[in-house]
């Protein structure tokens, strides 16, 4: 688990979208956000969550990046909101 919350912590994004992510939190419900952001009938646990946000996610910034017209910012803010908030979700590793 601490693998994912480095690869979260290492990701850099433009600063609008962070800004935006941030912003957004309060208004994360997960049961509503998760589920439609991932597919699935069900939230997984936050560890399961998150490893499919960052695959989503990746895919999302490739499309940023390319330029492609396909590209939704809102979406992409969506799953930053959403990495955010699993990401917190997560235990954080003991230091002795």
């Amino acid at each position: 688990m601490s693998d994912l919350l480095s690869v979260v912590s290492e990701l850099r994004r433009p600063r609008l979208l962070i800004r935006a992510a941030r912003a957004g939190l309060a208004e994360y419900n997960r049961n509503r956000d998760l589920k439609r952001l991932i597919r699935s009938a069900e939230a997984p646990a936050p560890d399961h969550a998150l490893s499919a946000l960052l695959a989503e996610e990746e895919r999302i910034e490739a499309t940023r990046r390319s330029g492609d017209a396909s590209y939704s910012f809102l979406r992409h803010i969506d799953l930053l909101i959403a990495m955010m908030a699993e990401a917190r979700l997560l235990p954080r590793p003991n230091r002795a």
